[in-house]
């Protein structure tokens, strides 16, 4: 975490109008110089802006601020926060040019004859069409099937091919549970008729 408070500016502005600190302790904690605090007190720097409570925001105690106004050697500590911010990867949907829309059905085809192990759902998700597409273009139904090409969406960049290899991982892991389960449904069909 940072060691100077948020909107450290305006965060010193507060802290001269509204404390007997130093000017020393509140650029040492705004992370800021002695003669900018100066400025801020004699009213030549941050005209007009907007104080900032430290208090309100969470990052200073009234306690620590009533202790460093008493001993003037001792510094303001930021109040740690307990909460811990992750980078949280958000995916964003890829922009797909108009050029590259008509070879979606194409992609999709492709993709049918050349991983047979993925499901429709994989499918639509990995090119962006509905899944009754992939299901129409997979039962030939597909309103305009006969001018498909198959095309590599990888290669026209759809997707990347780590995308299709994490999918592909995804239909391997299913296939395998599903075999478990059928040979568990065998070994108990077993041992019932015996």
């Amino acid at each position: 975490m940072s060691s100077s408070p948020l909107m450290p500016m305006a965060t010193a502005v507060w802290l001269v109008e509204n404390t007997s600190l130093t000017f020393k302790q509140i650029a040492d904690f705004c992370g800021m110089h002695e003669v900018e605090i100066q400025g801020i007190a004699d009213g030549e720097v941050a005209k007009g802006m907007v104080a900032y409570n430290p208090i309100m925001s969470g990052q200073l105690t009234r306690e620590e601020i009533e202790l460093s106004s008493l001993n003037n050697a001792r510094p303001l500590n930021l109040k740690k926060n307990e909460i811990e911010i992750t980078n949280v990867e958000k995916k964003l949907k890829k922009y797909v040019p108009l050029s590259k829309r008509q070879d979606k059905p194409d992609s999709a085809l492709w993709l049918l004859k050349h991983h047979t192990t993925l499901k429709d759902s994989q499918i639509a998700k990995l090119v962006g069409v509905t899944k009754s597409s992939v299901t129409a273009i997979r039962n030939k139904s597909y309103w305009n099937f006969n001018n498909l090409n198959p095309k590599d969406p990888v290669a026209i960049g759809l997707f990347s091919q780590k995308d299709l290899l994490d999918q592909l991982s995804k239909a391997e892991r299913r296939l395998k549970r599903e075999k478990k389960l059928k040979e568990k449904a065998k070994i108990s069909e077993q041992k019932i008729s015996n």
